[in-house]
């Protein structure tokens, strides 16, 4: 029997995920245990390279971890821990630092946006922030890491690493592959930008049924269509892009002809999204719940992955240390 090939994808530990995060990533991610062999890090060591409260992290990624594990991260399934338990990444880090010239980083989109939000504390970490990234992927020699689309250049950049240190030390770590998913580009309730916790547009996925409600009830729809007598089309709806997430095609179907026919009203689409999209999230809402409740299996989950990450880690690092000459 092959090996399977192995991914890693980071988490970020900044609140509760949204339908975004959802549907963009975590519902392609457990569609991908079935086939590969799954890291998942929280990265909460990336998390602290902008200005952040430390009393509101450890919560953060607790958070993190239970949403994560309820919307079907199945720790039996996958090897689920905090970036920070496995040492080794900021190791392999500092290695990979004195092979990467200080020019590529400043290059780097990311730095570039979010240095401007935080203009009075750029730190050295925001700018090593891609070669902390490169780390958590090299560390577990990844086949592939899935990304989407506006993540690409950190993963050309992790590749772009390990070429530079193969090219020095000796062929040893793997390019890793992009792996584009089938997750969905989801926008914010304005539908004017992305869905994001810090532009206050999203659906949280731990929401009650009532509170996501009063959010769809004023969000962004067909401007065009004025009264419910006015014909739509559904192309130029941003709820209609929801609906595509969780209705089935018949009812797709159904909700064209009756935008498009004006026998169903914005507000009638609403609640047909809505039912359907508590389908979903009620049974993730309900493992969350219990997860909660027992917090000793999530953190028996977390200890146990970052004890096989660290086994598969301690290898890597020990294998590129021997390369550069360290004893």
């Amino acid at each position: 029997m092959s090996k399977r090939k192995r991914i890693l994808s980071g988490i970020q530990p900044s609140g509760t995920i949204h339908i975004g995060n959802y549907f963009g990533a975590v519902e392609n991610w457990v569609r991908l245990m079935a086939d590969y062999d799954c890291f998942f890090t929280i990265v909460d060591l990336h998390a602290i390279t902008v200005t952040y409260d430390p009393a509101l992290l450890p919560q953060r990624v607790w958070d993190a971890a239970l949403d994560n594990m309820a919307a079907g991260l199945d720790p039996e399934k996958c090897t689920i821990f905090v970036q920070s338990h496995v040492p080794e990444h900021t190791e392999l880090c500092w290695l990979l630092t004195c092979v990467t010239p200080l020019g590529e980083l400043g290059r780097m989109t990311q730095f570039k946006e979010k240095s401007e939000r935080e203009r009075e504390n750029v730190t050295t970490g925001l700018l090593n922030y891609p070669i902390l990234m490169a780390a958590d992927v090299l560390i577990y020699k990844a086949d592939a890491v899935p990304v989407g689309e506006d993540q690409t250049q950190h993963l050309e950049f992790t590749r772009e690493v390990a070429r530079r240190f193969n090219g020095r030390f000796g062929d040893y770590f793997p390019e890793p592959a992009v792996l584009i998913g089938r997750g969905a580009r989801v926008m914010g309730l304005d539908g004017m930008s992305k869905m994001s916790k810090s532009l206050d547009n999203f659906i949280g996925i731990g929401e009650e049924p009532e509170a996501i409600w009063e959010k769809l009830r004023p969000a962004k729809t067909d401007e065009a269509r004025k009264r419910r007598s006015d014909p739509g089309n559904p192309d130029r709806c941003n709820i209609f892009s929801y609906h595509k997430l969780v209705t089935p095609e018949a009812g797709l179907r159904e909700i064209v002809a009756g935008c498009t026919g004006a026998t169903i009203g914005c507000i009638d689409c609403k609640k047909i999204f809505h039912r359907n999209l508590m389908k979903v999230l009620d049974p993730i809402r309900e493992r969350r719940r219990s997860l909660a409740e027992h917090p000793d299996r999530v953190r028996d989950a977390l200890a146990e992955g970052a004890r096989k990450a660290r086994l598969a880690a301690r290898e890597t690092l020990d294998g590129a240390k021997k390369l550069m000459g360290l004893l």
